[in-house]
């Protein structure tokens, strides 16, 4: 009976975990936005999100879950955590060896040196060189930066196929590079944790990760732990080969509580009973005789299935279909063109000397202070304006920059998803009267001031009614209209920079507000 008690939890443990786990992933793949309403609070019961948004009731539970049960919290909740799990098990299995792990004692000048560097950090405002160590972020970042775009350009493909039957139950997006040096950030992480993880398992939680430390104080306080019982271990040493934390050492029955991550592994490792699951013990003397250790249980062989003949010319056109659809979908993401007869110039970002941030993120202080850059609110972003910052200061926080898209002003998402609270979640009636910038004209680049033809894009699509078109000679009604920019009415959202026929700079831009402000 015992034996199927130790199966369930580590049933429950890792079905709990794979939720989490596909859910946030989910979350920062979705660039529709719907998952949002029914995955979003998986982002916000996150430990450092939690802290930065001063969601005091989320904080207490999981402080108590960890007080009560251990460091589930990183071996449930944290998707970076389960990622190394699944890291490990993958290494396992290609190695053929079940038990290759082994115990080794915990590094505590690294571990709490990084947690001493990542306070300062935080306490010094400098979140985005804080989030780099934060797990939640982290694997928002890799998720983003590497897997998202795999995301759409097989939603693209779905799409395209779609469109030949007729249907529209799938819409392309657009694949492109949004920040270059995130990029190699994500990359960067994920290599690194690839590599501890196939070779050490939870190296990076218990000796990077500083939610990992902290919570590994808090677990050597907590109720239930792993206990192991002297008088039925016979010291074989499987556990220790079996923890993933290396917390384990079999050999002198002693479990290091702040790197256990309750998984449970041991549990089932354990072939004598030795290692239960339950209130903390003084001394582990209590037990009962050591039981025989179970029949080791035949491996079952599958006998080998044949696979159906499969008609050659179905085969080929699957194949030139995919090879087709490949190809459209990537051109599409590479080309452009103006009713398909000539090339369209991409735009070009100008030099702000201030740059914008999203409507509900109050001011440019208080995004940096808040961001842990989960890129999370980057990945939702429908209209193509947020992107991962390159300035070191803000380092792969979000930004605004209208030359894919302007910030429509009935589009709340970014503040709707955000975990952290560095963008405030308002209402489109909010955000239409935010300014979170202003519009500046530039003469040398504006076509009717140049002699060109007559436009007045910018005045007419602004949602504002900030921009109007007045004569270029006051005192000759034949002479060319200009754009006058109203700067108290402009709320700063890029359309007149986005739709701007001017090509690569536009003759008008958005320059961004220390400090946002309602008109």
């Amino acid at each position: 009976m015992k034996h199927k008690v130790r199966n369930v939890l580590a049933v429950v443990r890792r079905c709990l975990a794979l939720v989490f786990f596909l859910g946030i992933t989910l979350l920062l793949c979705d660039f529709t936005g719907v998952l949002h309403t029914w995955l979003g609070w998986m982002a916000k019961v996150q430990l450092l999100p939690a802290v930065l948004a001063l969601n005091f009731v989320t904080v207490a539970v999981l402080v108590i879950l960890t007080l009560i049960f251990g460091r589930v919290y990183c071996s449930v909740i944290c998707p970076l955590g389960v990622m190394q799990d699944h890291i490990n098990r993958l290494s396992a299995s290609r190695k053929g060896k079940k038990y290759r792990l082994s115990y080794s004692p915990a590094k505590n000048w690294l571990r709490y040196g990084l947690l001493a560097l990542f306070v300062i950090a935080m306490v010094a405002g400098a979140t985005s060189l804080a989030g780099l160590l934060a797990p939640y972020s982290t694997f928002g970042r890799i998720v983003s930066n590497l897997f998202a775009p795999l995301y759409r350009l097989g939603n693209n493909m779905l799409a395209l196929l779609a469109e030949r039957l007729d249907s529209y139950a799938f819409y392309s997006t657009e694949v492109w590079l949004k920040s270059l040096p995130t990029f190699i950030a994500a990359a960067l992480a994920f290599v690194l944790i690839f590599i501890l993880a196939w070779r050490g398992g939870r190296t990076w939680c218990n000796t990077v990760c500083p939610v990992g430390t902290v919570l590994g104080v808090l677990s050597r306080f907590s109720l239930l732990r792993i206990n192991i019982d002297k008088n039925k271990c016979n010291r074989c040493g499987l556990c220790s080969r079996e923890c993933k934390a290396s917390c384990i050492n079999g050999k002198e029955h002693k479990v290091d509580y702040s790197r256990c991550v309750a998984c449970f592994d041991c549990l089932e490792t354990c072939r004598h009973g030795a290692i239960s699951y339950g209130l903390r013990k003084r001394s582990s003397s209590e037990g009962t005789p050591a039981a025989e250790a179970p029949a080791t249980k035949a491996q079952s062989t599958k006998a080998p299935t044949a696979k159906a003949p499969q008609d050659s010319a179905r085969r080929r056109f699957l194949g030139i279909s995919a090879l087709t659809l490949a190809g459209t979908a990537l051109r599409a993401q590479e080309k452009k063109a103006d009713g398909g007869l000539a090339a369209v110039q991409d735009k070009q970002a100008p030099e702000r000397s201030t740059r914008i941030v999203p409507a509900g993120a109050q001011s440019l202080r208080h995004l940096s202070q808040h961001c842990t850059a989960c890129q999370l609110c980057v990945s939702t972003c429908p209209n193509g304006v947020l992107r991962p910052s390159t300035r070191l200061e803000c380092f792969m926080q979000p930004e605004s920059s209208y030359e894919r898209g302007y910030c429509r002003p009935e589009c709340t998402l970014c503040s709707q998803v955000c975990p952290t609270g560095a963008i405030s979640r308002i209402t489109p009636e909010e955000k239409s009267s935010i300014q979170v910038g202003h519009a500046v004209w530039v003469k040398d680049r504006c076509l009717p001031a140049n002699g060109g033809d007559s436009c007045g894009n910018c005045a007419r699509h602004c949602p504002a009614g900030a921009i109007r078109m007045v004569h270029l000679d006051p005192d000759d009604n034949n002479s060319p209209r200009i754009p006058v920019v109203n700067t108290e009415r402009c709320i700063g959202c890029g359309a007149c920079e986005n739709l701007c026929p001017v090509r690569p700079l536009s003759a008008i831009y958005v320059e961004g507000h220390q400090r946002h402000r309602t008109i």
